[in-house]
């Protein structure tokens, strides 16, 4: 990476150095594969890209990407008494696994170990038995190509044999893959005595502060009292800082789930709010807490509550100016407190100096409402920056009405038409399965908490360090309501990210087909929320293609976005700029019914940095690779 990413960003240092997690993540994309229906339904089992070899089906392939990237998340869902996959893994073009796994060995086989990989089993539901879900959140790197392939072909509903398979890896890509070494269990690092053992440590002390400071600071206010509609600034401060934690506690007595909606958190840093309007945080307790329902204790790495009314909030929030934060009641009567403590620092101002980094802030509060027929969309947010959580609560239409777990988690970026990441069932975006049935339940980094079985709501949160969602010009965070839109379901929610309001890419240049006499008009669908809406465009398929940009020299470097025709997988490109070959365009996935797609390519900085102008040709290595347009866009 270059000089102003440093490799602490990435993989375990990345999950390890939270201090680092403001930091924009240059050349950095965030992906999703998995068992999404094709038919944009509920269908969601059906797992699988390719056979391995066309000779032997004993493997199929159900992840493959070239280029440098990070898996961070792999789950996958199946009957405890269905025939036990093995999953391969396989890194850099090597015809051997590097590593293999059963599907009961998550939670057992180092580094597969618990908490940062496990296994749920849910109880029956509706006589469809018990479903077993293994998780991971163990990073890895690999630096020229990853490819996952499972024993089992994961296709179909067959409870009998257990074939189908809801799953997903969760994986970034990066630009470069300088100083990026690819995942080795012998390596030092993720040795007990390595960053792996240090990162597993920081787990299992969930509701401790995870950014270890040498000489912490701390504003204390005790005891004090909320009056009903006032406010209560608990922190204040001039100058260059950074806060690592904040804790807050009631009085004895005085929580009730319904605090988590009444109070709110205020946060402004550098005096944004007479720039922007508004706050920088300006969210519920439950939002800022990770739990909207508060029916149970939830806690994770990086936010928590409790039922005896102790909250915690460990995202660290950089401030070059000054800071504020602030407790606001909107409830009917005065609430009291014992504490509150903001701890903060200035030894990692230095970090922060070049400015290279997004303020901690929360999206417009999604209040609880039904959308009819379409997703609920819980942010929507412009500027760059990357996302690092979300919390989205679900309610039926009254308190004895059963609050569907299916609807998928739909996230663009940049304007991107398809979602780059999904979830077959919110409940598989909070890494659990067979919806919420037995809250709460949790890990360090997602959980749920909420009614009992057949439950009437639920709250569930996804929390992001290493594994953030980056975005360069914006980003849409919703989420349905059932599994086509099909359900009434009411949603509350909130994202938190680290951003500016500045965009950080420009379109340079565009290239259709419309005109052309020879190219080919496919009418067909976008994968997502508007999945209904039939698009009709021209096109070549197996076509060269050369795209010229302006640069002057301005432009740290450049994407370029391709509308295709997603019918056939595996579409491999080469790619060659200003005659010199770099990583090939490859996308393995397809979809023969909502055929139409959009996904980004990005160049790194070393073949652009400084130059006045760029050609870049594109060449089609595999019959199913075609184009219906290209945007060339270049990001500062």
């Amino acid at each position: 990476m270059e000089k102003s990413e440093p490799m602490e960003l990435h993989g375990l240092k990345g999950m390890l150095n939270l201090e680092l997690l403001p930091l924009f993540k240059h050349g950095t994309t965030a992906h999703y594969e998995g068992s999404i229906d094709k038919a944009g339904g509920n269908a969601d089992w059906d797992w699988w890209l390719y056979p391995l070899s066309e000779d032997d089906n004993g493997e199929w392939v159900i992840f493959d990407c070239i280029g440098p990237g990070c898996i961070y998340n792999f789950v996958q869902h199946r009957y405890p008494t269905s025939e036990e996959p093995i999953f391969r893994f396989y890194f850099d073009g090597e015809c051997e696994p590097r590593f293999t796994i059963r599907h009961s060995q998550f939670g057992e086989l180092y580094p597969f170990v618990e908490p940062i990989a496990s296994r749920y089993i849910g109880p029956p539901e509706n006589g469809r038995g018990p479903i077993r879900v293994v998780r991971s959140f163990v990073p890895m790197m690999f630096a020229h190509s990853c490819r996952i392939t499972s024993s089992l072909k994961l296709e179909g509903f067959d409870r009998a044999r257990g074939h189908g398979g809801w799953g997903h890896v969760v994986y970034q890509k990066f630009a470069d893959a300088k100083n990026i070494k690819t995942f080795d269990i012998t390596d030092p690092d993720y040795g007990y005595d390595g960053d792996f053992g240090s990162l597993l440590k920081t787990w299992k002390k969930v509701g401790t502060c995870p950014i270890s400071c040498k000489e912490p600071l701390f504003s204390v206010v005790s005891p004090f009292a909320v009056s009903a509609g006032d406010s209560k600034e608990i922190f204040s401060t001039k100058g260059a800082g950074l806060i690592t934690g904040i804790r807050l506690i009631l009085a004895p007595g005085t929580y009730t789930p319904e605090l988590l909606h009444s109070l709110s958190i205020r946060a402004v840093w550098d005096g944004s709010d007479a720039a922007r309007g508004k706050a920088d945080v300006d969210a519920p307790f439950g939002c800022v807490f990770s739990n909207e329902i508060g029916k149970n204790s939830i806690g994770f790495l990086m936010a928590g509550m409790n039922t005896d009314g102790c909250f915690y909030c460990f995202f660290p929030m950089p401030y070059l100016k000054s800071a504020s934060i602030e407790i606001v009641n909107n409830g009917g009567y005065d609430v009291s407190f014992d504490y509150a403590a903001v701890a903060y620092t200035s030894e990692f101002n230095s970090i922060y100096e070049s400015g290279d980094f997004g303020y901690f802030r929360t999206s417009d509060y999604y209040t609880r409402r039904h959308t009819e027929g379409a997703d609920s969309m819980i942010a929507n947010v412009t500027g760059k920056g990357h996302i690092v959580g979300s919390i989205i609560t679900g309610f039926g239409r009254t308190p004895d009405n059963y609050a569907s777990c299916e609807g998928d988690v739909r996230i663009h970026f940049n304007g991107i038409r398809t979602p780059q990441i999904e979830s077959d069932g919110s409940e598989s975006y909070a890494c659990y399965g067979w919806g919420f049935p037995t809250p709460p339940e949790s890990n360090p980094t997602s959980g749920y908490d909420g009614s009992s079985y057949r439950h009437t709501d639920w709250s569930m949160t996804r929390e992001l360090t290493g594994d953030c969602y980056p975005y360069l010009d914006g980003f849409r965070f919703a989420i349905e309501s059932g599994g086509n839109n099909d359900s009434y379901l009411e949603h509350s929610g909130i994202v938190f990210y680290y951003g500016v309001d500045e965009p950080g890419m420009t379109e340079l240049s565009e290239i259709n087909y419309s005109d052309c006499d020879r190219a080919v008009e496919l009418t067909s669908f976008f994968e997502g929320d508007d999945d209904h809406i039939p698009v009709t465009a021209r096109g070549f398929y197996g076509r060269a293609q050369t795209l010229e940009a302006q640069l002057d020299g301005k432009y740290r470097y450049v994407i370029i976005r391709r509308m295709s025709d997603q019918k056939n997988g595996r579409q491999l490109a080469s790619v060659t700029v200003d005659g010199e070959k770099i990583t090939p365009w490859y996308f393995a996935d397809r979809n023969p019914i909502k055929r139409w797609l959009e996904d980004d390519y990005v160049i790194p900085s070393k073949y652009i940095a400084g130059r006045s102008f760029v050609s870049i040709e594109i060449k089609p290595e595999s019959n199913s690779f075609n184009s219906f347009g290209y945007r060339v866009f270049g990001v500062r």
